[in-house]
């Protein structure tokens, strides 16, 4: 891949992903894939004035030799470090990128049951930090190919072939073109047309019906809004979360879903894949699930705390995005989820509230904001999902029909 190509990439996530501004500090947190692109980032972000560059690396085979031989109290335990780690981001609230490569099965054969207990004693002392930094940072999620990965995706191809090919695949989505910034601030002026229109309509609720079984009606909050492309922060500092993105989405209202939904795509949650899956809901919780593979990791994801089992986000993808007109399968959820209609179990978005500036997250919760520990998409869309908006005043507008937008 030529080096050019990987340096406007480099700068889109420094310039309009995290959009740095002179003396913010910057925190990224990468796999180890991609050590030269790291490099050109963190410089990217010095070119944009910022203080001081951290780079965190994660490397899924020490995770397992940690959950191998360390006890549950060592792995439960929050050291005064850790937590002292934690307010200092708190309090400087640096720009954060996270940049994905990793082996969507890269952590098959960890005890999950250990791992779901400790991320359940863990969380308590961490929630609270990451409460206090809610809407306040601006953050991005990207990607970079890792071996296995792009493996995962081209099988068939030698490894530097797939690796290449994967490079091409994430560019191209992620629209880095010969003005990469431009093009993004186009991407986001569309979907915020499709935004306005969605909230012009007063919806009640959508109904979600599809020829392979989907029967399913998810309940809107009065007071939230449909968003997609860019965000702020609650100083001003606009940011774009995700890069690539293609949804509109809201936070629906919890204990307002029933049906059953079947994903169209596989997912991958803590390290392993589950496969041809259905939930059923009763009273906006999950009630029911169905796994050809991972079933029991489906179980032990909605039962991770009381919102685990209740939607969180309501998000819009039509099936002629370019993620989806690539054709290609990338068992990644930040590329997978902006090629279909998804949900996703677990925490809601408080920003989604109108006026959310001006109300406590506790506030925005008692309106029907979801709260939980984990936050995890599935795929639901393809050419066969039809979604109709039951508005308010009773009238029923076609949002999709064969899987894209029916405005």
């Amino acid at each position: 891949m030529k080096k050019s190509k990987l340096r406007a990439y480099a700068r889109l996530i420094a310039r309009a992903g995290i959009n740095v501004q002179k003396g913010q500090e910057v925190l990224i947190r990468a796999g180890l894939d991609q050590p030269e692109f790291v490099r050109m980032l963190v410089e990217e972000c010095y070119r944009a004035k910022a203080k001081k560059v951290r780079v965190e690396w994660d490397y899924d085979p020490l995770t397992k030799l940690d959950y191998r031989y360390c006890s549950l109290s060592t792995l439960s335990t929050v050291e005064d470090w850790e937590k002292a780690k934690l307010e200092h981001r708190a309090e400087a609230l640096p720009c954060c990128v996270f940049l994905d490569s990793f082996d969507p099965d890269g952590l098959k054969g960890i005890n999950q049951e250990k791992m779901a207990k400790v991320e359940k004693k863990r969380w308590p002392i961490v929630k609270p930090i990451f409460d206090s930094m809610e809407n306040k940072y601006p953050w991005c999620v990207a990607a970079v190919p890792g071996a296995a990965w792009a493996k995962k995706v081209f099988p068939e191809l030698p490894k530097g072939k797939a690796m290449e090919k994967l490079w091409e695949a994430i560019l191209q989505t992620s629209r880095v073109t010969e003005d990469p910034v431009a093009e993004w601030e186009a991407h986001n002026a569309e979907l915020e047309k499709r935004c306005d229109y969605l909230n012009s309509l007063g919806i009640d609720h959508l109904h979600y019906i599809a020829s392979n079984g989907t029967d399913l009606t998810v309940g809107m909050i009065p007071e939230a809004v449909f968003m997609g492309g860019g965000d702020r922060t609650l100083s001003g500092q606009f940011f774009n979360p995700n890069i690539p993105t293609e949804e509109c989405f809201t936070t629906p209202m919890r204990g307002r879903a029933e049906g059953i939904v079947y994903a169209t795509k596989p997912l991958s949650y803590s390290g392993e894949l589950i496969e041809n899956f259905s939930i059923r809901f009763e009273n906006g919780r999950a009630v029911e699930v169905h796994a050809e593979k991972n079933q029991a990791l489906l179980e032990k994801m909605i039962s991770m705390d009381d919102g685990a089992a209740y939607l969180g986000e309501c998000a819009l993808v039509p099936v002629d995005s370019p993620i989806s007109a690539s054709g290609l399968l990338f068992y990644n959820t930040l590329f997978d989820e902006n090629a279909a209609c998804h949900l996703a179990l677990g925490m809601g978005f408080s920003n989604t509230i109108r006026g959310y500036e001006d109300k406590t997250l506790e506030e925005c919760r008692k309106l029907g904001v979801n709260d939980s520990m984990i936050h995890v998409d599935f795929m639901i869309g393809y050419e066969g999902l039809d979604i109709d908006a039951v508005c308010r005043d009773g009238k029923i507008v076609p949002i999709f029909r064969g899987g894209n937008w029916a405005f």
